[in-house]
């Protein structure tokens, strides 16, 4: 069975790991066996839950990852190499034990540890707090990009070992990496594969927490686009920290007033996704308990565990990509073609897309971006065989 995997994020400061802490909470409670774990390095979700990782209520469980330990399983053989060759090199041991820290390496390993859960089929849902938006972008940008680079390398890079391995120790007299170590790197790619697979499932869905304040709205936005670009459902947006109306005084009513406007641009930014309103609260929800007050109050009468109802950014058809990149402008959309792959930029981010094999021998015949999706229509395959004919191929 498939796990529901819900993944929040947001700019810093926003309440994300409260939104996640409070899905997760009231997943439990409602009979649903649920694990929350964190991205985010910070490790604010234990004290978000005033808990230590285990079992912390009936049916909820909270994990904390354990960096050294799973990084010595996935990346050991790797590790081991980079810290053997720094020692022959004339570092001593502990300097090269410093420099082999695979960096980004907790945030990686619970991406690996998320897809070895969500294999367990011992849960129901799985909830992930990531870091910070931009971390979590380039995050879950890590798998293709990965990808992209060890399918060319890893085949040229094997090819080389084995012609320059004798020159390297006899000129250089340090060790090449051997079978093992080239296998290390193949398993950790085909882990973070596999991770990605899930993540941009049928049951994976990512929501953005966001306060109404210009900036933070002006952020969500982008990260909306970054998403989609590459591959990854937002299913619903949570706006935090909302002032209440009645009983306002002056102070508070400019507040309002501000916040409701905003609230509308972002009904209107991210239509059709719901926008899940969470009320300015007395004082911090801390603990089980208050923290399944504010689930309760976030998602009303709808079932937040729910299949995602949205459909996939990325589609396919026999003539046509199509890829939805809700709130990017015509100017900041980019497309170029390099061989079989498709190179699409959104603002600051791009994404190298693999065709199929039925797109890849065909050409562009035309692209348009319009409401927020992004259409690229190729020539058809009589188009194709008549050009191959007049080419005399």
């Amino acid at each position: 069975m498939t796990p529901r995997v819900l993944l929040f994020t947001g700019k810093g400061g926003v309440g994300k790991t409260t939104a996640a802490a409070a899905t997760a909470t009231l997943a439990a409670r409602r009979g649903l066996k649920t694990l929350i774990v964190s991205t985010d390095t910070a490790h604010s979700l234990a004290d978000a839950l005033d808990a230590e990782p285990g079992e912390i209520a009936p049916g909820l469980h909270l994990h904390q990852v354990d960096t050294q330990r799973t990084l010595e399983r996935h990346w050991g053989e790797l590790r081991e190499y980079a810290r053997g060759v720094l020692v022959e090199l004339g570092l001593d041991e502990i300097t090269s034990e410093e420099i082999t820290v695979l960096p980004g390496a907790e945030e990686i390993i619970a991406l690996l540890e998320l897809r070895e859960h969500a294999r367990e089929g011992r849960w129901d849902v799985i909830v992930v707090d990531c870091a910070p938006t931009a971390e979590t972008l380039r995050l879950l940008a890590l798998p293709e990009a990965l990808d992209w680079h060890v399918n060319r390398l890893l085949p040229v890079g094997r090819r080389l070992m084995r012609l320059a391995a004798p020159l390297v120790r006899g000129v250089a007299r340090v060790s090449t990496p051997g079978e093992e170590v080239m296998s290390a790197g193949e398993r950790f790619h085909r882990g973070l594969l596999e991770v990605r697979e899930l993540l941009t499932g049928d049951h994976a869905s990512v929501r953005l927490v966001l306060t109404p304040e210009a900036v933070v709205l002006a952020e969500a936005r982008r990260t909306l686009t970054s998403l989609n670009l590459y591959g990854y459902r937002v299913d619903a947006v949570i706006a935090n920290r909302i002032f209440p109306g009645e009983d306002a005084d002056e102070w508070r009513a400019r507040w309002v007033a501000a916040q409701s406007r905003l609230l509308a641009e972002a009904e209107e930014s991210f239509a059709p996704l719901p926008v899940h309103t969470v009320p300015y609260l007395p004082a911090e929800p801390v603990g089980r308990h208050a923290l399944a007050a504010v689930g309760e109050a976030l998602y009303g009468e709808c079932d937040p565990f729910a299949p995602p109802s949205v459909e996939p950014p990325l589609r396919l058809s026999a003539d046509e990509l199509t890829l939805a990149l809700p709130g990017a402008e015509r100017g900041e959309v980019d497309l170029a073609r390099k061989g079989d792959e498709l190179i699409i930029t959104a603002g600051p981010y791009r994404r190298i897309l693999a065709l199929p094999m039925a797109l890849a021998r065909r050409k562009i015949s035309g692209a348009v971006l319009r409401d927020g999706l992004l259409r690229v229509r190729f020539t058809s395959e009589a188009e194709t065989d008549e050009a191959h004919g007049r080419d005399g191929t």
